[in-house]
């Protein structure tokens, strides 16, 4: 299955990216199909080759949930965006309900 994702490129510490069609299997730094844009989050730019993008979407490749909003934003597709959670997020939710069940054991135990 193909995606449309965003490849790293740049220093440590100063991120670019680059929007590439690529096998979903792979891994993100493996070769990909063909570059269809450029993203650069430190200077607020993008920029992206609509007619292919609207290719690879017409043939089935998925994008994933943050060039999603990108293509939202640049008005390539017209959907609404995607929440994207964060890992952070979701470990304080784990903690909190780990949490609670220990507590409703301890609870049961007495």
């Amino acid at each position: 299955m193909l995606s449309i994702r965003l490849k790293r490129m740049g220093k440590k510490k100063h991120p670019s990216y680059r929007i590439v069609v690529m096998d979903k299997r792979k891994d993100p730094q493996a070769n990909y199909i063909e570059a269809v844009g450029f993203y650069n989050p430190q200077l607020k730019t993008v920029e992206l080759k609509k007619e292919r993008i609207k290719y690879w979407l017409s043939v089935g490749a998925q994008p994933s949930a943050t060039v999603h909003n990108l293509l939202v934003n640049e008005n390539v597709i017209k959907k609404p965006k995607i929440k994207i959670s964060i890992k952070k997020e979701k470990a304080q939710e784990e903690k909190k309900a780990e949490e609670a069940k220990n507590a409703l054991d301890k609870n049961n135990a007495s």
